[in-house]
């Protein structure tokens, strides 16, 4: 009935957990886009079916892994490897949604952890995110921010209260502004994708624009007005981050526009 899928590239130090939280009857599907680590081996290790793919996008891969993987299951979970789901969850699927008629894409909430540590109010919660899907009626598409994916709005959708872990960060701070250097110039232009799903909080970000007044906006948000100081230093290291990543975005901006003068 569902077969869990998980998106890779050089995860050796997330997947284990990640694979350890699957209940074992559930099959799993690796789509890997180029791992130099240990990876596939773990996966492989662990009976999973793993395919490669180069990256193509968030939105594509996932593409790829309901067309091109031989997935028969008629659901689909999505699950990042630094992500896990409790069971309760699992528990959900099997006695509300297996045997829905009613639904294509259930939209999970997400609560953050930073170091280990639960953020419990910087973030700003809640946060959602299509992860279980029907696989005959559902595709991904860019969403507005140009990297992050959305479906594509013909598909039913319900929400989860059930959320699952996201253990996005370990204090590998320069792997993480590396890696958001390219995500801030794939958001330079903020631009909704024609028949994507909008979230409330992307239909907030393309109103505001790219105003400088965005990047204070940003550490207020998240420290102040979210609760971002009930974290402790945790909360403030996440304004912190955001805070910088928004600033990027703005300086790119700004960059891209004088270079057309």
């Amino acid at each position: 009935m569902l077969t869990v899928v998980i998106l890779t590239k050089n995860e050796q130090a997330n997947l284990p957990a990640c694979l350890a939280a699957i209940p074992a009857r559930y099959p799993i599907v690796i789509v890997d886009s180029g791992s130099t680590d240990n990876t596939v081996a773990i996966a492989k290790g662990r009976g999973c079916r793993v395919f490669t793919n180069p990256w193509p996008g968030f939105a594509e891969q996932r593409n790829f892994a309901i067309k091109q993987c031989d997935i028969n299951s008629p659901w689909l979970l999505f699950v990042d490897a630094d992500e896990i789901y409790p069971q309760a969850f699992y528990d959900e699927f099997e006695s509300r949604w297996s045997g829905s008629d009613s639904l294509d894409v259930l939209m999970v909430p997400s609560i953050l952890y930073l170091r280990g540590k639960r953020l419990s109010y910087a973030p700003g919660y809640p946060i959602y995110h299509p992860r279980l899907v029907r696989r005959e009626t559902t595709s991904f598409v860019r969403n507005h921010t140009g990297h992050g994916e959305a479906v594509i709005n013909t598909c039913r959708i319900e929400y989860s209260d059930i959320p699952y872990e996201h253990y996005f960060y370990h204090g590998e701070i320069i792997e993480w502004m590396h890696k958001h250097v390219d995500k801030a110039a794939q958001e330079v232009q903020l631009q909704p994708t024609t028949g994507a799903v909008m979230t409330k909080r992307g239909q907030l970000s393309v109103l505001l624009g790219r105003s400088w007044l965005r990047v204070f906006a940003r550490f207020l948000y998240h420290f102040v007005f979210r609760g971002g100081f009930l974290d402790g230093i945790a909360g403030l290291e996440f304004a912190l981050m955001f805070t910088w990543y928004e600033a990027t975005i703005y300086l790119q901006a700004k960059a891209g526009a004088q270079g057309k003068e």
